[in-house]
């Protein structure tokens, strides 16, 4: 049997990095600085980079490193596709990382380049989850994650855990990468925004929690989740924007979902990039405003067009898909 996308979701699949890397360079100016009024976020560039505007930050220069495998046919649920990964992640981490988490940065500085690289930068990874270290490192990078098998859910929560565990093992960090995926995996497929569509993929205690902090995340001010370097808060902070903004629709509740996650203050690049990369997914490359879309642009020379082409590749290589 051939499986085909459809061109709306070809469309929205390609809209994944390239909303992710949006969110991105429009929180970069405003990353842990004092927190700027609703609808007042430009790309102005500066921040941490300093960034010229437009360009995206580790969150989405780490999305690459994980793009530039999947789009290739990579396979995150082998050694050899997770090898490549990790492989890339070095390399950006010597030539590309404009700036680094904490977390990300020690696990990187714990391994070197050759054999069983995954093996080796995952059981670091997982030392540093005994600590009960679980930063947003994971989840800002899996949005093209949930791309990499659009028909078999199991096997993309698989990639998702695979993914997050080689720089942030805990088990919330991993639960969710697995949960944003999901739901980039059903925006893609069906055009909704469902983040409980993945409870059922964590185990049973796991998801009531999540279903707890999911239904806090709704029914609280998006302002409420700062500080947002946890996994949770970070999950939560980038729902609570998409959520508040619900009763708008394509363009105008991207814009205004990214410009609330941006207001929420603390990690503004990250909360936005996860909440760009979902809702990317759900309304399409073609509903990201132009100015935006033309500006973006970052390691490793890379344009808004180019995450387009990496995701959708993505997609098309990813399993499930045997003809586009």
């Amino acid at each position: 049997m051939t499986i085909t996308l459809t061109e709306a979701q070809k469309d929205r699949a390609s809209g994944v990095l390239l909303g992710q890397a949006v969110g991105d360079a429009l929180g970069v100016p405003y990353e842990f600085g004092p927190r700027i009024l609703m609808g007042t976020a430009g790309m102005i560039g500066g921040g941490l980079g300093p960034y010229e505007p437009g360009e995206w930050s580790d969150d989405t220069q780490m999305a690459s490193c994980i793009a530039l495998v999947t789009a290739d046919g990579g396979n995150l649920n082998t050694d050899a596709g997770l090898d490549a990964v990790a492989a890339r992640f070095l390399e950006w981490r010597e030539w590309g990382a404009s700036d680094i988490g904490n977390l990300t940065r020690d696990v990187l500085d714990g391994v070197t380049p050759g054999p069983d690289l995954a093996l080796r930068m995952t059981e670091v990874s997982r030392s540093f989850a005994l600590g009960d270290r679980a930063g947003n490192g994971a989840l800002m990078r899996t949005g093209v994650v949930g791309l990499v098998s659009l028909y078999d859910r199991e096997y993309g929560a698989e990639a998702a855990a695979n993914a997050a565990s080689l720089t942030h093992a805990h088990v919330l960090c991993v639960e969710s990468s697995v949960l944003w995926s999901e739901a980039v995996r059903v925006a893609v497929l069906m055009a909704k925004l469902d983040v409980r569509g993945g409870l059922d993929l964590l185990p049973e205690e796991s998801a009531h929690r999540w279903e707890a902090w999911i239904d806090e995340a709704e029914s609280s001010n998006p302002n409420s989740f700062s500080p947002n370097g946890w996994t949770v808060s970070a999950f939560q902070a980038a729902w609570s924007s998409i959520h508040a903004t619900r009763h708008l629709d394509g363009t105008a509740h991207l814009e205004a979902a990214l410009q609330t996650a941006v207001a929420i203050g603390d990690d503004t690049d990250t909360i936005a990039a996860i909440a760009g990369a979902l809702l990317g997914a759900r309304y399409g490359a073609s509903a990201i405003p132009a100015r935006w879309a033309d500006a973006v642009h970052g390691w490793p020379g890379l344009s808004g067009n180019d995450l387009c082409q990496l995701a959708l590749d993505t997609a098309l290589a990813g399993r499930g898909i045997t003809g586009s």
